[in-house]
C-alpha cells in the first residue's frame, strides 16, 4: 500500500535544511539526483530498458546506431576525478592547490553527468576507473550492488552538513559519499506573461494552453516541459504525482517497496490520460529536448517551465544569463488534490572501492570538498542549494532557492533501490508513445508489465 507521509517529511526537512536550518535527523531516505535527464540529471539516465511492446519512434536514424559511449582513459595521473562539465572547472581549481600540498598530479576528467555511474561500473574492476566521482545520491543502491564504491567515514564534518543530506548518502547502514548539493525542479514562470503564481494545476494548464492557441507556432511553447525522443520520467514525475500516480510505494519504516509500484494504478492511468488530451490539443510534445525547453522560456516565448537550477544557472543560455524576467515556485496541486511531487536528490562525491589511493581520495574529498568555500563555489557553478549548512545559510535569502525549497517541501527523495533502474526508460517511452499518439492506458500498463517483469528477474 502506497504511503506518502514519511517521504514527505523527508522532503520538507530537505528543503528547510537547504535553507540554513539543521533539518530533521534519521531520514529514511539513500538516495535524477539526481539530476536532469538532457542536462546533467543523473537519476534520469534511463537505464536502457524498454516498455514491452512499445518504441519511441525516431529514437534511432535509419541505417545507423550511436557509438556506444565510453570513459577517457585514466592516464598516469595518481589522482582520478571524474565530472560533468559544470563542475570539472572548480573542481580542477581545488585540485591544483591539494597535488601541490601532496606532491603527487591529480586529473579531472569530463564525462557527460548520465554517464558517470554505468562508466564507474564498467571500468572500476579493470584499474580503468576514477578514485573519485561526482554523482547522485539516487545511484547508490546499484553502485552499491554492484560493488564499485567505498564507505566513507565522514563522522569529523557530518554536524556541518544537513543531517538528511548525510542520510541520503547512507546506504544499508554505511555511509558511501560526501553531499554538496540538494535540488529538485519547480515550476518557473515568465513574470511579465504571468505576474502571479497560478493557484491550481488546472489554472497553469488554462494559462499554457491559451498561449499555445495564441502563439501555435513551433518556437513557442505553452508548458516548456523537456520530453526528448527516449522521454524524461524524471520530469514526469510531477504530472504522474499530481493525479495519484506513483513509481514504488513507501513501507512503514520509509523504505521503498518495489512490489507496489503505480504507474498503472488509478491514479497513474489518469496521469496517461492527461498526456493524451495535451498531445491531442498541441500542448505537450515528444519533440521538446532540454535545450528546446530552455531556448523557448529564455527567449520569453513560453510562460511556464517545470526546470531545476541548471536551466536557471547556465552560463550562455539560462534563464539568468539570457535576461528573461522569471520567478521560481511550487507546481500547483490539482483542484481538491495533493500537490505534485517532484523528486528531491542529493549529490556529492563518493570514492570508487577499485582506487588504490583511498588515502588520498578521502582526504580530497573530506577535507577539500568540505570547505565553504568550496561548496559556495560550487554553488554558484549549478545554482544548487549547498549541503553544508554554513554555505546554505549564506545564500538563503536567494529568491531562487526559496522557490525550488517550496516545491520540495511536497517532494519526495527519488529512490536508490536497484529496481529504480527498470524504470526510467520503461516509463520515458511510454511517455513519448502518449505523446506520439498511442493508448495512454495501454502504454502505462505496457510499462508496468515490462518494470515488474525486470524486477522479478
Amino acid at each position: 500500500m502506497r504511503s506518502r507521509k514519511k517521504l514527505v517529511a523527508v522532503a520538507g526537512a530537505l528543503a528547510v535544511a537547504a535553507l540554513g536550518t539543521t533539518g530533521v535527523a534519521g531520514a529514511t531516505t539513500a538516495p535524477p539526483d539526481s539530476e536532469a535527464a538532457g542536462t546533467e540529471p543523473a537519476g534520469t539516465e534511463a537505464a536502457g530498458t524498454e516498455a514491452a511492446g512499445t518504441e519511441a519512434a525516431g529514437t534511432e536514424a535509419a541505417g545507423t546506431e550511436a557509438p556506444a559511449p565510453t570513459a577517457p582513459p585514466r592516464g598516469d595521473a595518481d589522482l582520478v576525478i571524474w565530472a560533468d562539465d559544470t563542475r570539472t572547472p572548480i573542481i580542477e581549481e581545488i585540485a591544483g592547490p591539494f597535488a601541490d600540498e601532496n606532491g603527487i598530479t591529480v586529473d579531472v576528467l569530463e564525462l557527460e553527468f548520465g554517464q558517470i555511474r554505468d562508466q564507474l561500473s564498467l571500468n572500476a574492476p579493470s584499474g580503468e576507473g576514477p578514485d573519485i566521482i561526482i554523482g547522485a545520491h539516487d545511484w547508490l543502491g546499484e553502485l552499491v550492488a554492484n560493488g564499485v564504491v567505498e564507505p566513507l567515514d565522514v563522522s569529523a564534518v557530518a554536524d556541518g552538513f544537513n543531517p538528511v543530506a548525510i542520510e541520503a548518502f547512507t546506504y544499508e547502514g554505511q555511509t558511501y559519499g560526501l553531499p554538496y548539493a540538494v535540488e529538485n525542479i519547480a515550476l518557473v514562470r515568465n513574470t511579465d506573461l504571468v505576474p502571479e503564481p497560478p493557484a491550481t494545476f488546472e489554472e497553469m494548464i488554462q494559462i499554457a494552453t491559451e498561449y499555445h492557441e495564441a502563439n501555435p507556432g513551433s518556437d513557442h511553447l505553452g508548458l516548456a516541459l523537456q520530453i526528448g525522443p527516449e522521454g524524461d520520467a524524471y520530469h514526469l514525475q510531477p504530472i504522474l504525482s499530481a493525479f495519484g500516480g506513483y513509481i514504488f510505494g513507501q513501507n512503514e519504516d520509509g523504505t521503498f517497496n518495489p512490489e507496489d509500484l503505480g504507474i498503472d494504478s488509478e491514479g497513474g492511468l489518469a496521469a496517461a490520460a492527461f498526456l493524451q488530451e495535451q498531445a491531442a490539443a498541441g500542448l505537450l510534445n515528444a519533440d521538446v529536448t532540454y535545450d528546446a525547453m530552455i531556448e523557448a522560456f529564455g527567449s520569453g516565448q513560453a510562460p511556464f517551465a517545470i526546470t531545476g537550477p541548471w536551466a536557471i544557472s547556465q552560463a550562455d543560455n539560462g534563464f539568468a544569463a539570457t535576461g528573461v524576467p522569471y520567478a521560481v515556485s511550487a507546481i500547483p496541486a490539482r483542484e481538491g488534490g495533493e500537490p505534485p511531487a517532484v523528486f528531491v536528490g542529493v549529490q556529492g562525491f563518493m570514492i570508487s572501492s577499485f582506487s588504490e589511493q583511498k588515502d588520498l581520495a578521502t582526504s580530497f574529498v573530506l577535507d577539500y570538498m568540505s570547505q565553504e568555500s568550496t561548496q559556495l563555489a560550487l554553488f554558484e557553478a549549478g545554482g544548487r542549494p549547498p549541503a553544508l549548512i554554513s554555505a546554505a545559510e549564506q545564500v538563503a535569502d536567494d529568491a531562487d532557492i526559496a522557490g525550488f525549497n517550496e516545491a520540495a517541501t511536497n517532494g519526495i527523495p527519488q529512490p536508490a533501490i536497484p529496481q529504480m533502474s527498470a524504470v526510467w526508460s520503461a516509463l520515458g517511452l511510454a511517455e513519448v508513445n502518449v505523446l506520439r499518439g498511442a493508448d495512454g492506458a495501454a502504454e502505462f500498463t505496457a510499462a508496468a508489465e515490462e518494470i515488474r517483469s525486470q524486477i522479478a528477474g
